[in-house]
């Protein structure tokens, strides 16, 4: 201090330091590229975001429309070939091929289910909703939608379960209680998933036909409360792309439920088009409400997990596959299952609740009626048509795009079966004891044992999935020990990726529902 003057230290000269001094942002200039690119990466999610809901949305539109349209032809496809088999005479071994026996159990599902909902009174559930407090409907609206994940997590493995139980090779043995139980089920389940649904809508017409709005912005407001338990969460790509496909069909669903309100009060307004103009504000506030959730969450989602934008175009890739190969000569399910399976969207229960809400409101009588409807079912079902048309030639560019033409010839996920599983897990623990009991009992070294696991899981079905569509997995897949080394002697763990292919809507665990 003693060689610094006096006068250097002043007041002043900080300041004027403080006023002149400068800095070059190009020192650290990979930095603030990164941050750059981030800012670029935020900006083009809402783009990416809506393409990929685009698409999920007439996904389940057109998962949703079969069930009005093409079902109940083949339904009666059916129905007509088991009234002719006496007059055709018998051949093959099965009465009806599996599809067609699919494709009754869901007509004699909505049929029954159809039947129990018409001895519950829409109008009697309104009063009892519209009497209770305002936060004790806010309470119960988000009871309903955890009770809506829940039941759609296991509605669909129901339904499943009964299929298959229906067409299950004879030959094999009979390791399940029946189909009859199973049928039973399935009606029960979708029967509750109605009324579940039918509570949703009903507190959802009470939010609208309330004088000062507060529940419905209460309702509102409970969107913006989902970021909160999202953004500051660990995502994977996988995690990732179950949350897309529970956000398309939580939109979807809430059109629905907006076309039933409106239904609804409408028909209480006698159909009276200036009431329409009266709810118009009100939908579009809830689905702009949705629409800027679901992008806010999303972006900041993959700003905080380093995610590219990019990867929404692989998601509309791997739902435009399950597309592409339902249509194929060796699919293994119809396609409105593997929208089900893949999103959560279950199209039954909603479907007959529809049908419920619109029989109850429009009154036909006289035969211009009749004819009104019968243009109306040709006109959903030349929509149907459109839409198919236009998915699937939308999705042979997306699964082209993403080179991903050459998996549509492999053999189905579900190839590889839980016996195949079994016969590894067996298979393994022989070739670790494989050296220790050579010299006993003359079985074969350590190396021969290894290349019999080797062998046995080449014979399984292969995915490239180190190319495309894929993350590892740290701690959801379990440890396969193989042997690596060049003299049969190392062995170390590898652990699986999983393909987003091979990924439906609850198969892993964390941030399933969110």
């Amino acid at each position: 201090m003693s060689g610094v003057k006096v006068q250097d230290l002043s007041l002043f000269r900080f300041i004027t330091t403080e006023l002149t001094r400068g800095y070059f942002l190009e020192h650290n200039e990979a930095k603030y590229t990164e941050r750059r690119e981030r800012v670029y990466t935020c900006l083009r999610i809402p783009k990416e975001l809506e393409k990929l809901m685009t698409f999920g949305f007439f996904l389940c539109l057109d998962a949703f429309l079969y069930v009005f349209t093409l079902l109940p032809l083949r339904v009666i496809l059916a129905l007509l070939r088991l009234l002719t088999l006496p007059c055709c005479g018998f051949s093959g071994s099965r009465l009806l091929q599996p599809a067609q026996v699919c494709d009754v159990l869901k007509g004699f599902i909505m049929v029954l289910c159809y039947s129990m909902m018409s001895y519950v009174d829409y109008s009697m559930m309104y009063h009892l909703i519209r009497g209770q407090s305002v936060i004790k409907l806010y309470i119960i609206y988000n009871m309903l939608e955890v009770a809506d994940r829940l039941f759609s997590s296991f509605g669909q493995d129901i339904l499943d379960a009964l299929y298959w139980t229906a067409t299950e090779p004879k030959e094999k043995k009979r390791a399940h209680i029946g189909v009859i139980p199973h049928f039973f089920m399935a009606v029960l389940y979708v029967f509750l998933h109605a009324i579940l649904i039918m509570v949703q809508a009903t507190t959802l017409n009470v939010a609208f036909n309330s004088h000062n709005k507060s529940l419905l912005t209460i309702m509102m407001s409970n969107n913006f409360v989902e970021i909160k338990g999202s953004v500051f969460k660990k995502f994977e790509k996988n995690n990732l792309f179950q949350m897309s496909n529970s956000d398309i069909k939580e939109r979807f669903t809430n059109c629905i439920l907006l076309l039933i309100v409106c239904l609804r009060n409408m028909e209480q307004f006698s159909w009276n088009a200036d009431h329409l103009w009266v709810l118009f504000p009100d939908v579009v506030m809830v689905l702009a409400s949705e629409v800027t959730v679901d992008v806010v969450k999303h972006a900041f989602i993959t700003k905080f997990n380093d995610i590219s934008a990019d990867v929404y175009g692989e998601y509309k890739a791997s739902l435009a596959f399950d597309l592409v190969s339902s249509r194929q000569k060796n699919a293994y399910t119809d396609y409105s299952d593997s929208v089900s399976r893949r999103m959560g969207f279950i199209p039954l229960p909603l479907a007959l609740l529809l049908i419920r809400v619109v029989s109850s409101s429009v009154k036909i009588q006289g035969s211009l009626s009749f004819m009104c409807v019968l243009l109306f079912y040709l006109g959903m079902i030349t929509l149907k048509v459109l839409n198919s048309i236009v998915l699937l030639g939308t999705s042979c560019i997306f699964v082209k795009e993403a080179n991903m033409e050459e998996k549509l010839f492999d053999p189905p996920p579900s190839a590889v079966s839980s016996r195949d599983v079994w016969t590894l897990s067996l298979i393994v623990p022989h070739c670790l004891s494989a050296e220790a009991t050579s010299e006993e009992e003359g079985l074969p070294d350590n190396v021969e044992a290894a290349n019999l696991v080797q062998s046995s899981a080449s014979a399984l079905p292969k995915i490239d999935s180190d190319t495309f569509l894929t993350t590892p997995d740290e701690d959801e897949e379990k440890i396969i020990i193989i042997n690596t080394g060049q003299d049969g002697d190392g062995l170390e763990p590898r652990r699986p990726k999983k393909d987003l292919l091979e990924i439906d809507r609850f198969t892993i665990c964390g941030n399933r529902i969110d």
